[in-house]
């Protein structure tokens, strides 16, 4: 090696690493704003069906089409959030491995056009649900309001910031009962807030796992947690999730208002699903997305469908 060339590299070594946005990976500008709309997580507004199927109002037309128009809206309202998020996170995006790959990160989307694109589905969304029902606006609105805020602030809050992705859950659930002029059951939240929180749990853990050294550089508050901290978090949450789903089922409560005896047979449906997803968190380092566990797994997908249409079969067909 030359003496000019060792002297380079001596300066290369010295120098700070800069984080630059990565060049485009080649989407087309239609592919990018899809792409930076996050289609894939909306499957978690499907939490919005829950109060129909529940409440014995799936063959009900009206019902069913407010349902559909109450998810189309949801799905809307994230995507603005998912959008808005991705503005705000884009220089800690592309110190993530995965996330630098998103459209803004990667320098495919130009920030103007997706700020506008955001704000055109939140207000249009919000417009649109208070045309649905205002009650279902105002918690439409509740939702945005967190998730702004959370992008802003509070996911910054240890423990705070799983809790407020955990609420994004449990408000969609209880829109699903608006939507439509039902009671949402207490037990449902309940199951609803704990599996949330497991999932928000084993998502910082996993998190961690990837990142390692460089988490804080990704998510601030990751310097927070630790492994075996949120390896006890999971535990807890786990326990509740089962127990809570073992207590609805077998609830006379729920025996009465629903009409069957029969929702127990869904429980171990339930438990494979907890276990597959802890085996692919601890054995396949899989985890911190979890929509992408469930798309990518094919056991945990088919279970999740076999647990759906075990209790479609049990409400519908007793």
């Amino acid at each position: 090696m030359s003496v000019t060339d060792r002297e380079a590299a001596r300066t290369t070594e010295a120098s700070p690493r800069v984080v630059e946005a990565p060049r485009s990976a080649g989407r087309s500008a239609p592919r990018a704003l899809l792409a930076v709309l996050r289609p894939k997580q909306w499957i978690k507004n499907s939490v919005i069906f829950a109060a129909l199927v529940f409440s014995h109002t799936l063959t009900d037309v009206s019902s069913l089409l407010r349902s559909m128009a109450a998810f189309a809206l949801f799905c809307a309202i994230s995507s603005a959030v998912y959008v808005l998020n991705d503005i705000m996170d884009l220089e800690s995006d592309r110190a993530h491995p995965e996330k630098s790959r998103r459209p803004l990160a990667a320098g495919e989307l130009p920030i103007g056009v997706a700020g506008a694109l955001g704000l055109a589905l939140a207000l249009g969304g919000l417009v649109l649900s208070y045309q649905l029902s205002p009650p279902f606006a105002a918690l439409a609105a509740v939702y945005l309001i967190t998730n702004l805020l959370y992008s802003a602030w509070l996911k910054r809050v240890v423990i705070v910031d799983v809790m407020i992705i955990s609420s994004g859950f449990v408000i969609r659930a209880v829109s699903g009962g608006v939507v439509i002029g039902v009671e949402v059951s207490a037990w449902l939240i309940l199951c609803t807030v704990l599996l949330s929180l497991f999932l928000g749990f084993t998502k910082r853990r996993q998190e961690l796992a990837l990142l390692e050294q460089r988490a804080a550089d990704s998510r601030a508050i990751l310097k927070e947690y630790s492994v075996a901290f949120l390896d006890q978090m999971i535990s807890i949450v786990t326990a509740g999730t089962v127990v809570a789903y073992f207590l609805y089922t077998l609830a006379p409560e729920t025996r009465a208002k629903l009409g069957t005896p029969y929702l127990p047979l869904t429980i171990p449906f339930v438990l494979y699903g907890i276990f597959r997803y802890l085996y692919l968190v601890h054995q396949r380092r899989l985890g911190e997305n979890p929509t992408g566990a469930l798309y990518t797994d094919m056991p945990l997908l088919i279970n999740v469908l076999l647990w759906g249409l075990t209790a479609v079969g049990i409400l519908y067909f007793r």
